[in-house]
């Protein structure tokens, strides 16, 4: 039964049926040919998986990036991030890459950053002679931090599937995404170094203060979401609703960059974009339920622990495994099938859950990052008008630092766990 599910499953792949589909047709087909479940059990797990009150944070925050980005914000956050660093050897590079830290703190979203960020400095980029090709690395790369940085849907959604608290997991994603922020700046100081990217004219300390008070707002906002939930005042869930308020009444009467036609578009996005996770999370669902049952978790533990009993060993399979995995795999739909393959055997090895959870979605965010699947490499060559095989190359240095930066987060936890400790 399980070999048939499991060739199902790499056939519908191979055809290119979406991931979802995949998994709900093969999954149908297992709980089909089990002698104890009706068919009855494919649509009730569906929805058990999507009746989830965190799982509502999911719309809201992607409803938040999208006024967001078309509310004017990407842009007074750019004019900041540049009067700070813009003068320094490879300042647009690293305006890059605060810039979208600043913007992953809204969206939530790897491909939103990359988009909304990207549309902006990476015509910027160019025009001051950096190559198309490092350019567009540099932002697809730096846009990863959208599902790192809190608030993060990728951490939502594997706090609903391990059963760990969200607001745990944002704080845990603070440091190891400062970890990649400051690998990516002294990469790109170097590159810049090599290759004479100079920096724009120095701002002035008046305008500095101009370019803060622009954008004041746009910082504010990722200070009142995290603020909340930190400080208890409101539930992850809660803050998403609180962005949406915030974003739109931003865009819609202070910056008055949103109209109703925009609105409608934004709306109607948000939307679709929804509607595809909740999918892969409906199905993903079902496919983790019929893992459990079938004990798929406890044969590979018993083949993890007839390979090795060491849980450095067991850490190195499970980060080769989740950075193919992220070459393949759409980050949402990986999240909810890994997790429960491969959580039990964490929790087994004493490795922490909120720990696990950081390394599980680094590792997915490189997986935007990596072809022949990386959506931010997709989106940053569609900005930049080169080719997706030419950005793939030039992507490549950046993922070796990613891969040093994941080893580094995975080895040593206090990384992950000191702040969400220390705020207890």
């Amino acid at each position: 039964m399980l070999v048939i599910f499991f060739i199902s499953l790499v056939i519908l792949m191979f055809m290119s049926v979406p991931i979802a589909v995949s998994l709900g047709l093969a999954t149908a087909l297992g709980i089909w040919m089990h002698d104890t479940m009706p068919l009855m059990t494919v649509a009730q797990r569906v929805f058990i998986s999507i009746n989830s009150f965190p799982l509502m944070a999911i719309p809201f925050f992607i409803l938040a990036g999208n006024l967001m980005q078309v509310g004017g914000l990407s842009k007074r956050l750019v004019n900041f991030a540049s009067s700070l660093v813009g003068h320094f050897t490879g300042g647009l590079a690293m305006v890059a890459i605060i810039t979208s830290m600043f913007f992953a703190a809204i969206s939530g979203s790897g491909a939103a950053t990359t988009a909304a960020i990207g549309a902006i400095l990476i015509p910027a980029m160019i025009a001051k002679g950096y190559s198309k090709e490092y350019a567009s690395a540099n932002q697809a790369v730096s846009g990863a931090l959208g599902v790192i940085i809190p608030p993060s849907i990728s951490l939502i959604l594997y706090g609903v599937v391990a059963g760990v608290s969200v607001s745990d997991l944002f704080i845990a994603g603070v440091f190891p995404g400062l970890v990649i922020v400051v690998s990516l700046l002294i990469m790109a100081y170097v590159v810049s170094k090599k290759n004479g990217y100079v920096g724009v004219e120095k701002s002035t300390p008046k305008e500095i203060f101009v370019s803060f008070r622009k954008s004041i707002l746009a910082l504010l906002m990722p200070v009142v979401i995290l603020g909340g939930i930190y400080g208890g005042i409101f539930t992850p869930t809660e803050a998403a609703v609180v962005a949406v308020v915030y974003g739109f009444v931003v865009g819609v009467f202070i910056y008055k960059e949103i109209n109703i036609k925009q609105l409608g578009k934004v709306l109607i996005d948000s939307a679709v974009t929804t509607s595809i996770v909740m999918i892969i999370i409906g199905t993903a669902g079902l496919f983790s339920f019929y893992v459990s049952i079938t004990g798929i978790p406890d044969m590979i533990m018993s083949q993890i622990s007839g390979i090795t009993t060491n849980a450095i060993i067991f850490l190195l399979v499970i980060n080769l495994v989740l950075l193919i995995a992220g070459m393949f795999f759409d980050g949402a739909a990986a999240i909810l099938i890994f997790t429960p393959l491969f959580l039990p055997a964490a929790i087994a090895f004493g490795i922490d859950p909120i720990h696990f959870g950081v390394i599980i979605v680094v590792n997915l965010a490189i997986g935007l990052v990596t072809p022949p699947v990386g959506l931010n490499l997709f989106v940053a060559a569609q900005i930049s008008g080169i080719s997706f095989a030419k950005l793939s190359r030039a992507v490549l240095p950046f993922i070796v630092i990613l891969i040093i930066d994941i080893l580094i987060i995975s080895y040593i936890p206090a990384i992950s766990l000191w702040l969400p400790a220390f705020l207890k």
